[in-house]
């Protein structure tokens, strides 16, 4: 397969697969989960080749290039006009092998879904064309197009698919929590839209491809000015505080494998577009505006840390045990120290596997039980050994255990943090010291002590789709964390082209 061909098909099998389904008789249940899981997996070793055939080049930005003309020669527009350039450098080849990753893994813990599990999986697969577009598309319209059809989808995945919290004094309903996600970040791509175009005409190139609009010098005020457009924008799905309070309440109301995209993917598609389209198009304009993102960011880690230890819902942990970890990332953007955003891309991919990992196993825990409450469990590890096994090492990720994913990642944001911003690495280690806190909590309450039997007798253990797809997490999770190279090796010369 040409190189080029390879991020054409990722993007064409998933539209491919929901206009197929399309046709597949509702009541053939089955047919259709066979159909979803041949597409994954297409999409899987299709992206596994994109990572292990990138070869990073000291003199070539992007990669796989390929290049068709959409819209060209009609007045406004120059002679280049829209295309549809896709394109990687090597942090997109990461984050498309983390997108194939968990698209499988989502798929497979999707197996059970009865309810419309046609149109489940035509919204699914759409979302998933738009994350690997976003992550391969070098104009700037195009990546628009592919960024929102990821978000778009994820309304009615929500609203009809997912599930209402009950505490003590209101209920949290699922159509609020769709509707609340959907209203931040459309509101939020206004900005990115506004950026865009100013962008256009100032380049006065007539034309919306990245690589001629990164090779020209704008204005030092003109990159003050439209630089926090594509920040803030993208920022609001990336987590960052304090426009993050539309992601717990997706992530809670979300099913399970729409969870695992959420969490794992999408919310890296805002720290992806704070790269692509703020900080390598504008580096004057990131090197004034970085010193409030570190703020925000650093607040980040400690807000969504300090209020994950206040959750009693195993959702509501990890969503906000998310945006701490999404802080991360943003902290290690922030500083433009090569360690440190060497760091947060690799924290982009070990925190898509590690809370993929465990919004899955929560899924198998919460369609049995119908509760999440912490308070209601304990000694699952007696009852539901593999899940055990599986939630203790997402956890232990969490927590940056050496030879896991999580620790190579922090550690790099760490390091690079402490050389810019002493007093934000400081805060960055304190918002590990209280994820520590958290985790083991959730692993006390939850995983070990004293099993109710008249209770939860019933639980059963997570099912062969549920092991599968959480031993492909597991296997990435050791794989970073054993042996970075391949990732880092791949990113480098991207990162120090910054």
């Amino acid at each position: 397969m040409e190189q080029g061909h390879a991020l054409l098909a990722l993007i064409v099998i998933p539209l491919l697969t929901a206009a197929g389904l399309v046709l597949v008789p509702a009541a053939q249940k089955n047919t259709v989960r066979q159909f979803a899981l041949v597409s994954a997996l297409a999409t899987f070793v299709i992206s596994c080749y994109v990572f292990l055939a990138y070869e990073a080049s000291e003199t070539q930005q992007f990669l796989f290039q390929i290049r068709y003309d959409w819209i060209s020669n009609v007045g406004i527009f120059g002679d280049d006009g829209v295309t549809l350039h896709l394109g990687i450098d090597g942090i997109a080849a990461v984050m498309i092998l983390l997108n194939g990753v968990v698209t499988l893994a989502g798929t497979l813990i999707s197996w059970k879904i009865e309810h419309k599990n046609k149109d489940f999986f035509i919204l699914f697969f759409l979302l998933v064309a738009g994350v690997f577009g976003t992550f391969s598309a070098l104009d700037l319209l195009v990546f628009f197009f592919f960024y929102e059809l990821a978000v778009l989808p994820m309304y009615l995945l929500i609203a009809v698919w997912g599930s209402s919290t009950r505490f003590p004094t209101f209920v949290r309903t699922k159509e609020y929590s769709g509707m609340k996600l959907m209203l931040v970040l459309v509101s939020a791509s206004v900005l990115i839209f506004l950026g865009i175009f100013a962008t256009f005409t100032e380049a006065g190139l007539g034309s919306f491809d990245l690589p001629s609009l990164y090779a020209v010098e704008y204005d030092t005020n003109f990159q003050k000015l439209v630089f926090p457009l594509f920040a803030i924008g993208a920022g609001c799905l990336a987590g960052l505080w304090p426009f993050h309070t539309w992601s717990p309440d997706g992530h809670v109301s979300a099913p399970t494998a729409v969870s695992m995209l959420h969490a794992g993917v999408l919310m890296k598609l805002g720290a992806f577009g704070i790269l692509r389209l703020g900080i390598q198009m504008f580096p004057e304009g990131a090197q004034f505006w970085m010193p409030a993102l570190v703020v925000l960011a650093s607040i980040n880690v400690l807000y969504g840390a300090i209020s994950a230890m206040a959750q009693t819902d195993f959702k509501y942990v990890i969503g906000y045990s998310s945006v701490s970890h999404m802080g991360y990332v943003l902290l290690g953007l922030a500083t433009l120290n090569p360690i440190a955003v060497n760091g947060a891309a690799l924290q982009m991919f070990s925190h898509g596997v590690m809370t993929a990992l465990m919004f899955s196993m929560v899924g198998a825990v919460y369609d049995q039980a119908h509760t999440r409450e912490l308070a209601v469990f304990g000694g699952l590890a007696k009852k539901m050994p593999k899940f055990a096994i599986f939630f203790i090492i997402a956890g232990l990720t969490s927590v940056g255990l050496p030879a896991l994913s999580g620790f190579v990642a922090e550690f790099n944001v760490f390091v690079g943090t402490f050389r810019s911003y002493p007093v934000a690495g400081a805060f960055a280690i304190l918002g590990a010291g209280i994820t520590a806190v958290y985790i083991f909590r959730l692993l006390a309450l939850s995983i070990f002590g004293q099993f109710n039997e008249e209770r939860w007798g019933f639980l059963k253990d997570a099912n062969r789709f549920e092991v599968a797809g959480a031993a492909l997490l597991v296997v990435f999770i050791l794989f970073m964390g054993l042996w970075p190279s391949p990732f880092v090796d791949r990113m480098a010369p991207t990162i120090v082209n910054f």
